[in-house]
């Protein structure tokens, strides 16, 4: 009973089937993690000096020259350099508290609220 020989469309919905779940692979594991090195890497390449950033060591400073092959970080405890992908992600003026440039944005705001009345 189990030595039967298979009918004959099996194989090819089988051949089907595996085509199915390699573009599903590819749809929900590949291209997303594709997109999202795409993005890290413009990030990486779109830093400025005077950015506030967040090494993947953990490590918070401040851009203090960009270089071809990597960037000098501005700590508390001096300078280092870092290379481009030890970069981990942008600290905003708000999550550092720059009183300066957050006073400068809420100053336009009411400029722009009175403009409007």
């Amino acid at each position: 009973m189990f030595l039967q020989a298979q009918p004959q469309g099996s194989s090819s919905m089988m051949l089907i089937m595996m085509g199915v779940m390699f573009v599903g692979f590819y749809f929900l594991m590949i291209r997303p993690q594709m997109k999202k090195q795409k993005q890290e890497k413009n990030f990486q390449e779109t830093l400025k000096v005077g950015t506030r950033v967040v090494l993947t060591s953990g490590l918070h400073g401040r851009i203090a020259q960009v270089q071809e092959d990597g960037f000098v970080i501005e700590t508390l405890s001096g300078k280092l350099k870092f290379e481009k992908a030890a970069v981990s992600r942008e600290f905003t003026e708000a999550r550092f508290g720059d009183k300066s440039k957050t006073a400068d944005k809420q100053t336009e705001k009411k400029e722009i609220e009175t403009e409007k009345k």
